[in-house]
This record gives structure tokens, C-alpha cells and sequence, in this order.
């Protein structure tokens, strides 16, 4: 038996448009890299795309995207955005190790402020949430080789599907996609905002995501093709950005 046929994610890229997608996403990510300014500058930029990942996804999940030109941050939508974006890096090397407890952190900094210490970084008690982080945890940790796009798509759109927190899933969803791409090498720096891609086609992210819930082979074939558009138009913004900084 081959390696594809037990690969659970393998059939995803038989679908309409995701294997050429992927690679699509590859290659705007690499022209990022290669810019003249992220070869060398490039902790500056990606200082700088994480505070506009965070605010991005703040205002996803129905928070402020301004920052307070002096003293804190009183939206806690938005500090809870920061606080995940911030933590990121030190995330890394549980997330690759141990993705259920990486989620719990993560939580645990969205969702401070908001709810009962009690529920934070606990996902919802039932037999399908525990089974489907179990199986998501398992191609984190390296149960799948499909092209880290693919693998970060589905990351992203089974959290939002599954919705395991009670609030600030969404801003959970998108620190574990982009953790994801870090992870799989296919933005090692995280230089790249496909969280102003998806911000910038909110409608269309919504309805892409109820459609990757569905499971049906058109739903996630619209899901990965809304993926591209964003990584897409998050590869335009670190550019500007390393335009800027350079």
C-alpha cells in the first residue's frame, strides 16, 4: 500500500484547483522571501505582519483593528489578538509536538478577559469535538505529507468548523494556520497576512468556511480556492511592507 492511499489528506488534491493552488501559494510566499528586504531585514517585517495578523484577525472575530496611540489596549478582542501573535514563536516547537496543548495556550491568551477562568483553553466536552482534535492534532504532528498549503487550509477550516472554544475560535483558527505555515516551512519567517486576505473578503470567508463544514468535494474545493485569493493578497501586503521597511 502507497503512502498517498493512506494519507487522509491525499484526496484533497484531487479536487478542482487545490494541487494548482498550492502551488500558487508557494510561489507568492517565496517571491516574499526573496524580496531584497527580508533577506536580511526580515525580523523587522515580520514584527510588522504579525501586529497586522492580530488586528486583521481581532476585527474578524468582531473586535477593534485600531491600535491606542498611547497607554494599553482596552479591546480584549484585540488584546487577546495581540497577546496570541506575540506568543507565536516561543508556541512553535509545542505546536509541532504537541498541537492539543499548543490549542489550550493559545485559548487561553484569545480568550482571557472574556470568559470564566474556568473555561479557558478547555474545549467544549463531546465525543466528536475530542475525536476531531484528536485527528487534527495527528496530521499536525506528521500523519500527513500533503503541500504545507493544504495542510494549513485544513487546519484552519476544521477549527473554525469545529469551533471547540466558546469564544475566540476564530482567532485561534488563524494563530494555528499561520503556526502551520511556520511549521511546514511554507512561510518559515511568517512574513506573509493572509489574515488582511481574509479580512478584505469577509463575506466571501465566511461563506467559504460554512462550505469547507460541509465536507462535500465543492464546499472545501471553494474553501482552498479562497485560501489562494488570500495568501494571495497577504503575499501584497508583506510586500509593501518590505517595501516599506527597505
Amino acid at each position: 500500500m502507497t503512502a498517498a492511499t493512506t494519507d487522509p489528506l491525499a484526496p484533497l488534491l484531487d479536487l478542482p484547483g487545490v494541487a494548482e493552488g498550492a502551488e500558487s501559494i508557494r510561489r507568492h510566499v517565496e517571491a516574499v522571501h526573496a524580496h531584497r528586504t527580508n533577506r536580511r531585514g526580515w525580523p523587522t517585517t515580520a514584527a510588522e505582519a504579525t501586529v497586522r495578523a492580530a488586528r486583521a484577525s481581532a476585527a474578524l472575530d468582531g473586535g477593534s483593528a485600531d491600535l491606542p496611540e498611547d497607554g494599553p489596549v482596552t479591546d480584549p478582542v484585540l488584546a487577546g489578538a495581540l497577546r496570541v501573535a506575540e506568543a507565536l514563536g516561543g508556541l512553535l516547537p509545542t505546536w509541532r509536538r504537541a498541537p492539543l496543548q499548543a490549542l489550550a495556550k493559545l485559548h487561553v491568551l484569545a480568550a482571557t478577559d472574556r470568559v470564566p477562568e474556568s473555561e479557558l483553553g478547555r474545549p467544549r466536552v463531546g465525543p466528536e469535538v475530542g475525536a476531531r482534535l484528536d485527528g487534527l492534532a495527528g496530521l499536525v504532528a506528521g500523519g500527513t505529507s500533503v503541500p504545507g498549503p493544504v495542510l494549513v487550509g485544513v487546519v484552519h477550516g476544521e477549527l473554525l468548523a469545529l469551533a471547540p472554544f466558546t469564544v475566540g475560535n476564530g482567532i485561534v483558527a488563524r494563530a494555528a494556520a499561520r503556526l502551520t505555515a511556520i511549521s511546514t516551512g511554507l512561510d518559515p519567517k511568517g512574513l506573509v497576512v493572509p489574515e488582511v486576505g481574509h479580512l478584505r473578503a469577509q463575506a466571501e470567508y465566511t461563506a467559504a468556511a460554512a462550505a469547507f463544514a460541509t465536507g462535500t468535494g465543492d464546499g472545501l474545493a471553494r474553501w482552498f480556492a479562497h485560501e489562494v485569493t488570500a495568501w494571495r493578497t497577504g503575499a501584497k501586503e508583506a510586500t509593501g511592507i518590505a517595501d516599506a521597511a527597505g
